[in-house]
């Protein structure tokens, strides 16, 4: 067909074909070019550094234009700065990739439109260590909230804590975020006995007096046994552990009825840790607990091993008197432990600092 052609207009189609051919391959150059993979992977690691953590990479980012530009990590790697070389990372991810739009190619301003992260392993250890090594306050807060157009999704991720998995298959999406709207989070994994866990938050983020405000909170956290845990209320955060939060609500314990909760944390302040202050009171239970909020963690977890459940007091100050206790194979009755300052001067230098009672399996 193209031999019917006369040849002067074969040549020009040829010639104005050549000519789209090489205008698209100059725009894709250049939009590859205007990409600038270090640009953002230079922006990512300082973010990082301003709050105490080095973030490193297998491979350079590799950016993509089609269907939208966006920028390939592979294995991701976040360690608190000041850990030696063979501390344990607090996460590890197998590759993760940011969405970005065509604003921000062609503009000088950062904006993510989509973080996608796959497999990612969270340590609790490195965590709470992180987070136990931070100053009393940080050097500035940042001017304003980073803006995610369509949010974050996270597939198959994991947390540890002591070499021993804690959460699997975990899931986590989030909405927009955006100063002064509505976020939400909505997140889904499996416990240690397999046990399906649901937990959803939402509040309105804004940066008022050099601090971080989390309004209008809203807490919801379900598994398979009817549990469930309703909190509402607000947090701010001025940098480092210099957090404040109080939340109130119900906790629903399965065939146990219902606790009036309130969650308060307390700002590091003079050498004294981030604090957890924890109430539960329900008809024949009372918990009131300052607790560090990794150890609770850490404790709770030990708790609730099927396998080995391990009976200890609660790291921190404070009461739990409890009609009945179930962990695991362990069944308790009439436990009331007393801990920390909380325990009663006694005049006998041999009086029991605490007055558990006796487990037994069932």
């Amino acid at each position: 067909m193209l031999r019917s052609i006369p040849r002067p207009l074969r040549l020009l189609l040829i010639t104005l074909a050549s000519l789209a051919g090489g205008v698209v391959l100059v725009v894709l150059v250049a939009l590859y070019l205007l990409l600038q993979p270090d640009r953002f992977t230079a922006m990512l690691k300082e973010q990082a550094s301003q709050a105490g953590l080095r973030l490193t990479l297998s491979s350079p980012a590799s950016p993509t234009l089609f269907p939208r530009p966006a920028l390939q990590l592979e294995g991701i790697t976040l360690v608190a700065s000041n850990a030696g070389a063979n501390a344990m990372p607090i996460l590890l991810a197998a590759n993760g990739r940011l969405v970005l739009p065509w604003r921000t190619v062609f503009g000088r301003q950062v904006v993510i439109s989509r973080l996608q992260i796959n497999s990612p392993r969270v340590d609790l250890d490195a965590l709470q260590s992180w987070l136990m090594h931070l100053p009393p306050q940080s050097a500035a807060m940042p001017d304003e909230i980073p803006r995610i157009a369509t949010g974050v999704r996270i597939r198959n991720g994991s947390v540890v804590q002591n070499n021993s998995e804690w959460l699997s298959n975990v899931s986590l999406d989030t909405g927009r975020l955006a100063p002064g709207q509505a976020f939400w989070v909505k997140l889904s994994a499996k416990e240690t006995d397999g046990t399906p866990l649901q937990w959803q938050f939402s509040s309105v983020p804004s940066m008022a007096d050099g601090a971080l405000r989390l309004d209008a909170i809203t807490i919801d956290v379900s598994d398979r046994s009817a549990t469930t845990l309703h909190l509402s209320g607000y947090a701010r955060w001025t940098g480092a552990a210099n957090a404040s939060m109080e939340l109130r609500g119900k906790f629903h314990l399965a065939d146990e009825g219902d606790y009036d909760t309130a969650v308060t944390l307390t700002p590091a302040a003079q050498g004294k840790p981030l604090l957890l202050h924890l109430t539960l009171l329900g008809a024949d239970n009372h918990i009131d607990l300052d607790l560090p909020p990794m150890a609770l963690a850490q404790w709770w977890n030990q708790m609730a091993n099927p396998q080995e459940p391990k009976l200890s007091a609660p790291p921190g100050n404070g009461q739990i008197d409890m009609a009945r206790l179930d962990v695991g194979k362990v069944h308790i009755e009439g436990l009331s432990v007393q801990t920390g300052d909380a325990i009663p001067a006694s005049s006998e230098s041999t009086a029991p600092a605490a007055k558990p009672a006796t487990p037994r399996s069932q």
